[in-house]
């Protein structure tokens, strides 16, 4: 289903516009296409979450003539800042255009949880701007697992290259990776637009091509995915250099390999880069960054000791302010 932002009917709770020109059901007696699937199941889906939430959940009166189960359609639009007919239009399946943005504000007024947020967004055929902190990829074994294996680097990667999760010492290793915005913790992404990441690259010529060419060979079970498009978007727009050595295709397969980091606190480290993959295709995976000689064990131990140095007297902070 294609979908981008509605021009006036999502500007707000009374916003209205002319109805589109299409059917809430399929054409007469013909199989429903996929996009007509997703729109009915979008807005059963929809309908499901309004009508399980009461109005006490976000703050507003019952009254006394409330008949419709949960909230009215009205009331979501004006938690979601959307027009009523344009909601209206949703919830009938009805082939009309909506935002990132907008089933963002949806999520939220819906009270969604992470797998249903998920589900909202794979429905709509959108990236989600604000993917969830939580992962059902990442356990609770696997957390413990990464911060077992400190001081060595070690994170939890995806197979389009997102950062899912990451130890202390490898928060630190290229960039501080917990002060940057989730969308933005992205292998290609770091190496393509982040100066502290470039900077911490001893080879990034070489980095950035094979990057760019993982990402090419495993986007081929992905090309239709809205989260792999807006990416490769993101890049071409923000990087030059992206798109200069995108337009190649070149296809470089997943490994590891030597790498050598300039680290800006502790200075050069040597690694053996490895991957463990979670699973049975080359999706999730565990990433390792293993010292290999003395110098650079005890400059990641070193490291570490930073990092727990510095979250303490920020804790002792907090407390001293409260």
């Amino acid at each position: 289903m294609a979908m981008s932002a509605p021009s006036d009917a999502a500007s707000g709770p009374g916003a209205r516009s002319t109805p589109p020109d299409a059917r809430s059901g399929p054409a007469d007696g013909a199989a429903a296409s996929e996009a007509d699937v997703r729109r009915h199941e979008l807005a059963a889906f929809l309908r499901s979450r309004r009508e399980r939430i009461t109005p006490e959940q976000v703050g507003l009166p019952r009254g006394r003539r409330r008949r419709t189960p949960g909230l009215r359609r009205e009331e979501v639009a004006h938690l979601s800042a959307v027009g009523v007919t344009w909601y209206t239009w949703l919830e009938q399946a009805r082939d009309i255009q909506v935002s990132p943005q907008v089933l963002d504000a949806l999520a939220g007024a819906l009270l969604l949880d992470p797998t249903e947020r998920s589900h909202l967004f794979a429905l709509a055929g959108a990236a989600d701007p604000h993917p969830e902190a939580t992962c059902p990829a990442v356990t609770p074994t696997l957390r413990r697992l990464l911060d077992q294996l400190e001081p060595v680097p070690a994170a939890i990667q995806n197979s389009r290259y997102d950062f899912l999760a990451h130890n202390r010492t490898f928060g630190q290793l290229f960039c501080d990776l917990d002060a940057l915005p989730r969308e933005d913790r992205n292998s290609l992404w770091l190496a393509f637009t982040n100066e502290d990441f470039r900077a911490s690259v001893t080879d990034l010529p070489e980095v950035t091509r094979v990057l760019a060419g993982k990402l090419r060979a495993a986007m081929a079970e992905h090309l239709a995915e809205p989260a792999w498009k807006e990416l490769v978007r993101r890049l071409e727009e923000a990087s030059p250099e992206f798109r200069e050595i995108w337009a190649r295709r070149e296809v470089v397969a997943p490994g590891g390999r030597v790498k050598i980091i300039r680290n800006a606190r502790v200075g050069l480290l040597s690694f053996e880069h490895t991957n463990l993959w979670l699973g049975p295709n080359a999706g999730t995976h565990l990433v390792t960054y293993v010292p290999v000689d003395d110098a650079t064990q005890a400059g990641v131990a070193r490291l570490l000791d930073l990092v727990v140095r510095e979250r303490e007297a920020q804790a002792e902070g907090a407390l001293a302010v409260a």
